[in-house]
């Protein structure tokens, strides 16, 4: 598997981990590798597996791997928060919980998430190069039970071993418990301020290849974390309708991992979207910031489409 990725190099399948096959690693692929390459026709199959859907609250509990400032820290908090908070006091405008409410027309409904823990780990425990390996262990000392997500979220100076190379993040699960019985979720985000933000960072930066246009203006006024909040908003897409890679994703039973809720329509954040142009977006006039999506406090997000069941397409809030 690790050849095939390496010699075509099209991350349009979330492929199996290079360093756990046993279990396949769902990326959030960079948004400009994946809407370059002409995809075939979007249909996720639901293979049948467990959700972290239905009448149930997910916490999601955020481990800060490295030094992140308090108002990054604030921008992925009001994030989470807002997945499952009404819509801002009569506005108009979309917001993040509306995003949400597709991932909640998956099998069993969505799942509310729930801000859990924020933890900091600014000496790097770790060192400041990680392995896949590594980033399990830190999602497993952070605590790990069902009905949690842990997120891993590492500092602009940190090295992940996959980051970069074809993918912004990841999400998978291990096995916890005195019998190792006890499945949990997790998944690993990087801030690609300093690390292919072309990639990783798009639209808020200039791409690394391909049409070469303008980056928009960061709603938080920060490249390296709104890129970041992209990733993890279609990690936890992905993880909530694909926790134990046998969930919604494109593939056949065989392959165990695909392009998943959201990474199936990277790229894409606006209607009319198209290659290298990432759609129509609002504009924040006192700033001149895109956004797509309103959250707690008024705080403005920019998030990727997610593919609907019951339409089979991208759908985008704007």
């Amino acid at each position: 598997m690790a050849d095939r990725q390496m010699a075509s190099l099209l991350p349009l399948l979330c492929l199996f981990s290079l360093l756990a096959a046993a279990a396949p690693r769902c990326g959030a692929y960079s948004p400009r590798t994946l809407f370059l390459v002409k995809p075939d026709p979007i249909v996720l199959r639901d293979h049948g597996g467990a959700l972290l859907t239905g009448n149930l609250t997910v916490k999601v509990n955020v481990l800060y791997y490295g030094r992140f400032a308090p108002a990054q820290r604030a921008v992925v908090a009001d994030f989470v928060r807002s997945v499952s908070a009404p819509a801002p006091g009569g506005a108009a405008e979309p917001s993040v919980a509306s995003w949400w409410r597709t991932v909640s027309m998956y099998r069993g409904g969505g799942a509310r998430l729930r801000l859990g823990r924020e933890l900091l780990d600014e000496t790097m425990s770790l060192g400041r190069s990680l392995s896949l390996e590594n980033v399990t262990a830190l999602a497993r000392g952070a605590g790990h039970h069902r009905g949690a997500i842990t997120a891993v979220l590492t500092a602009p100076d940190v090295l992940v071993a996959p980051f970069c190379m074809s993918r912004c993040g990841v999400h998978d699960h291990a096995t916890a418990g005195a019998h190792g019985r006890a499945r949990y979720a997790y998944l690993w985000v990087g801030n690609p301020a300093q690390q292919c933000p072309g990639q990783c960072a798009w639209p808020f930066h200039r791409p690394s290849y391909g049409p070469q246009v303008p980056p928009l203006v960061p709603p938080s006024g920060d490249v390296g974390t709104d890129g970041m909040v992209i990733s993890l908003a279609a990690l936890l897409a992905g993880t909530v309708t694909n926790p134990y890679g046998d969930g919604y994703y494109q593939g056949n039973d065989a392959d165990g991992s695909g392009p998943e809720a959201a990474t199936a329509c990277a790229g894409i954040f606006g209607s009319g979207a198209y290659p290298g142009y990432p759609g129509r977006l609002l504009v924040d006039r006192a700033t001149g910031a895109s956004y797509n999506a309103v959250g707690l406090s008024g705080r403005k997000y920019l998030l990727p489409a997610v593919w609907d069941p019951t339409t089979s397409q991208c759908r985008t809030l704007v």
